[in-house]
Formats: structure tokens, sequence, C-alpha cells
């Protein structure tokens, strides 16, 4: 599809920043926003991807914008926020843990990340795609000081046998369906882009999963935005 002449998902209703922080979740970009930005202006509600624009505590601006689920969302929204001028993006999302020795509640720094997801494969991602190096380096130096290998995938509630074992063997330790797609498109288009995650679900020994519930959420989220804030003011 030809490059439209402005954004047409995303309608900006104040500037955006350089350096952006995206969450999937519009309301984990709401209260995110609050907990870090002195008078944070609305960036965007057009479609229910809420944004917001203020001043971070380092003095500078920062935006804040959800991106929706799965990589096909992430992609426009990520596209139309490069078009408009942002250069060092973070994901700070949540995702779920395929080693069982990672608690629920942790922080952790993707440092590569398995395309299995349609979207990143689209933009031309190999197998494995790599974080900028820098913003990686500066995300280790905070609470998220563990780098694993997430794995990125269509699917939320995922039905074929066997797909997490082989994901396992493929040293994947988390699964999440966004960042692939960040790192690649971040790629094509020459931004510096990292990924932030909080472990949110987990399987039990006897196969049932266990979750955070929805105020630890939000408290992973708002530690989420300080470490990413933290490896971009650096």
């Amino acid at each position: 599809m030809p490059r439209p002449d402005g954004a047409i998902h995303l309608r900006p209703h104040a500037s955006l920043a350089e350096r952006v922080l995206l969450p999937g979740d519009p309301h984990r970009a709401l209260f995110v926003a609050q907990a870090l930005l002195t008078r944070p202006l609305m960036f965007n509600h057009h479609r229910g991807l809420w944004g917001y624009t203020g001043e971070a505590p380092d003095g500078a601006p920062l935006t804040i914008q959800s991106t929706g689920m799965g990589g096909p969302s992430a992609a426009i929204v990520v596209e139309e926020l490069v078009d408009m001028g942002a250069r060092r993006l973070i994901r700070i999302g949540t995702c779920g843990a395929l080693d069982p020795a990672l608690p629920l509640g942790r922080l952790v720094t993707a440092v590569e990340v398995i395309s299995a997801d349609g979207a990143s494969s689209a933009l031309g991602a190999s197998e494995r795609c790599r974080p900028d190096p820098g913003l990686t380096a500066r995300l280790l130096a905070t609470e998220a000081a563990v780098g694993v290998t997430a794995v990125s995938t269509d699917l939320f509630y995922e039905g074929r046998d066997g797909l997490e074992a082989g994901w396992r063997a493929s040293g994947a330790a988390v699964v999440e369906m966004e960042a692939a797609t960040l790192i690649q498109l971040a790629a094509n288009r020459g931004v510096r882009a990292a990924c932030v995650l909080a472990i949110s679900d987990r399987t039990e020994p006897g196969g049932g999963r266990e979750r955070l519930d929805r105020e630890a959420l939000e408290e992973a989220g708002i530690r989420l935005g300080t470490a990413a804030l933290r490896a971009l003011a650096a």
C-alpha cells in the first residue's frame, strides 16, 4: 500500500517526543503517563489507541503511545510515529514465562527476539531480531537486569501441540506478540528500538496458569516505564 501523506490512524492532539514508550494496552499508557509525566497531554485517542506527551522527570519530553495487540497493529502505530519524528522507541509490555524459573512480576530485557509471527516476517525479519545494542545495554543496567530471548507470536490463545516446547528448545524464555515487529520495523526505518517486559503469566506444574492481578499489573507497568525512561535518559 502506498504511504499516505501524514498519519491516518493516529490523530495527534499534542506534540510528539523524539523518544517514545510503547505499551500495548491503552490503560497502561494512561497510568504510566500519570505516574511519570508532568502535565501530560493526550497525544492520540483515535481508534482507542491512547497516547500522551508530557515532561519526564529528567526534564525532557516523552511520549507514551499504546500500540494495541499484535504485530499488525503495532506496525501501523510505529510506522506513523516514525513518520512524525519518533527516533528512540522502547516497548514496555507483558509476556508469558516459558522458563519456569522466571517468577511473576519479574522485569526482563529482550536481548534477541525469535520471529514466529507474520508481521515481522512480512517486514523482512530473519529467524531472530536483535534490538538496538545501546538501549538494550542501558535497560540491562536497570531493574530489568535479566536478559532473555523472547519469541513473538500471533496468537494469545495458542492451541498447537508442542509449540512452547519448540520455543524453549530454541532458547526462548518468554513469549509475547509485538517485539519482533517493532525491532524489525525500526531496523527498516533507521531508528532505535528495544524491549523491556514484565512476566504477567506462567504455567503451573499441574498445567494451569497463574497471572498477575490487576493491581500488580498496574504496578509492573509503572516499573516498566521507569526502567525504560532510565535507559532513554542515560
